[in-house]
């Protein structure tokens, strides 16, 4: 695979003040290697991240929405997601059971922050579940998702280049909850993904439980800044009633108007997230 073009790579960092993340295994010295990039439909997915100056795999992680590492796997369709939670052995090598509906092709990532590193990394591999493909078209975009029983409304659009919110108002049987539990620090967990190249955004949510201000639903509101106008998929994980559930959406990223254009070619110091 050819990481993207340097006068793509330029606009995007333009964008959004660098480049996506998931577009490449390898980055500002970390390296993530599958031990397998074959798989069956059920399998273990076991793997590492490898620090590129004396090739030790990093046993040592900052915390960050309660994990030391998330997993995500997606197909290159968009219509499967999976959030993992990987267990680390001693020896540095990831492991998570996975089960994947159809063969095909599907994008690894893994999002962590090694010891002593300020920033977050999200890192992409290919991973190919052996068998016959099925091609799916991706879903036409909408703004109601269902999923066992729920019903989950996207208000709010992604703007590319310019940090917008999405709200996530879940509703059962038509009423509104508002005891959603926990889960990974947040009332949700929010993750977008570019339709075609599998770009990777963080997403962040606003408020926390606990901190006095933020609701247990029926709203979870986040900041995304899309790198590129098109096509996203957003796969909203909740917990509600002790099970997490996923809620996708497809979305298309605007352009952003002219005189706000204007008003981000230059990028702003204070423009850093602190994880």
């Amino acid at each position: 695979m050819n990481s993207s073009t340097p006068s793509h790579a330029a606009h995007a960092s333009h964008a959004a003040h660098a480049l996506p993340g998931g577009l490449r295994a390898s980055l500002d010295g970390y390296t993530l290697e599958l031990e397998t990039s074959e798989i069956d439909t059920s399998s273990e997915l076991r793997f590492a991240v490898v620090a590129d100056s004396d090739r030790r795999r990093v046993t040592a992680y900052q915390e960050s929405h309660g994990k030391q590492l998330h997993l995500i796997v997606a197909s290159r369709d968009l219509t499967v997601y999976r959030h993992l939670h990987p267990a680390l052995g001693a020896d540095g090598v990831w492991s998570a059971a996975v089960e994947l509906p159809h063969p095909g092709a599907y994008r690894v990532f893994a999002d962590f922050t090694p010891e002593g590193r300020a920033e977050g990394l999200t890192l992409g591999a290919g991973l190919t579940v052996t068998g016959t493909a099925l091609h799916v078209e991706l879903p036409e975009p909408s703004t109601l998702a269902h999923v066992d029983g729920y019903e989950v409304r996207l208000a709010g659009q992604p703007r590319a280049g310019t940090p917008s919110p999405l709200t996530l108002r879940v509703a059962k049987g038509g009423k509104p909850v508002r005891d959603l539990q926990p889960y990974l620090g947040a009332y949700g967990h929010l993750v977008a993904l570019r339709s075609g190249d599998l770009a990777y955004l963080h997403v962040h949510p606003h408020g926390e439980p606990g901190d006095g201000t933020t609701a247990p639903g029926p709203d979870v509101t986040f900041t995304a800044t899309a790198p590129s106008a098109g096509a996203y998929r957003l796969f909203f994980d909740f917990q509600h009633e002790g099970t997490v559930r996923t809620a996708a959406f497809t979305v298309r990223a605007e352009e952003p108007a002219a005189d706000e254009h204007s008003a981000h070619t230059a990028p702003t110091p204070h423009h850093h997230h602190a994880h």
